[in-house]
């Protein structure tokens, strides 16, 4: 048996992803859209409904256009927009999130991606709340670093073709203090209140890093790096995706974090740093994998029934 899946919004940097990762399997027909008909509803609407399963790949409205084209009630969607992430009715797709996710998007015909820095942010910091070492009244602050290719097309042929003494280094961007993933680490932490979070963009093309920072004096007991550790391996054993990373030395380059060690896998790695009052926590992970395409495609896989695993590599420590 194959399965019929359509990305909607398959010209698109996430969508021409998908399309890589899924065209060479061998029970999966990807039903395509030509770059003409793309704005053309009907043809839209008829593969919509033809389809076992959609990825919407698509700017918020457009992939809410998209769910109300579906009329067939046996297509299951997954939406990689922000259109959904705050939605009760559908499910959050991260299968590692609590004992149950993974059953529950398994059983979901409606499941919406994770931005990539929610990504990093939600994945460190729930177990830390779960298990009641943080406050749901707790106010994170947390700053990322993306590849450029996170942009989406305009951005990568700036960074690609434009002069680095015009573009620079590192550069933070939503200084509105109100960026678009922060209702979902909210919702999905169950925050009292938003994070404060600052993404940049960095001169390198894919890969990211996730830093969040606490305050020893803010967790509900007195804690070490050493239980932090131990208390993520154990809420993540078993996890194929999630590394812990207990050997900082070994872990580093020369003293320096690499953003792109999880480039090309469906990896996320966390590593705790300490001094006597605080610590910072750090997600890696590859804003095109874990951050984007991988998550959807190991949804994909739960969803259909398929190994989870299937066409999704990691890091290899």
């Amino acid at each position: 048996m194959k399965y019929k899946i359509f990305v909607d919004g398959q010209h698109g940097t996430t969508g021409l992803k998908i399309h890589e990762m899924l065209e060479n399997r061998e029970e999966i027909e990807l039903l395509s859209i030509k770059e003409e008909e793309k704005k053309d509803i009907n043809k839209r609407k008829e593969l919509l409904n033809s389809a076992d399963l959609v990825f919407l790949c698509l700017p918020d409205a457009a992939s809410i256009e998209s769910v109300s084209l579906i009329t067939n009630d046996k297509v299951k969607v997954i939406d990689a927009s922000t259109a959904h992430r705050t939605n009760p009715t559908w499910t959050y797709g991260v299968p590692e999130l609590t004992s149950n996710n993974r059953e529950k998007i398994k059983n979901s015909t409606r499941v919406c991606v994770p931005g990539c820095h929610a990504s990093g942010l939600i994945i460190a910091m729930k177990p830390l709340i779960v298990n009641k070492l943080l406050a749901n009244s707790q106010k994170l602050i947390c700053h990322s670093i993306t590849g450029f290719s996170g942009g989406g097309k305009t951005m990568i042929e700036d960074y690609e073709n434009g002069k680095f003494e015009d573009i620079g280094g590192q550069r933070p961007y939503a200084l509105s203090l109100n960026h678009k993933h922060l209702p979902e680490m909210k919702y999905i932490l169950e925050l009292d209140e938003a994070p404060i979070f600052t993404p940049s963009v960095g001169n390198f093309k894919q890969g990211m890093l996730v830093m969040s920072y606490l305050a020893k004096k803010d967790f509900q007991k007195e804690i070490s790096r050493k239980e932090i550790l131990e208390l993520y391996k154990n809420y993540y054993k078993d996890e194929t995706f999630i590394n812990i990373i207990e050997d900082n030395e070994t872990y580093l380059d020369a003293g320096l974090l690499n953003p792109m060690k999880c480039n090309n896998t469906n990896s996320l790695e966390i590593s705790v740093y300490e001094n006597d009052t605080d610590l910072v926590i750090i997600s890696r992970l590859d804003n095109l994998g874990k951050g984007a395409s991988g998550a959807a495609v190991q949804c994909m896989n739960l969803m259909l029934g398929i190994d989870e695993t299937k066409g999704l590599k990691t890091v290899k420590n």
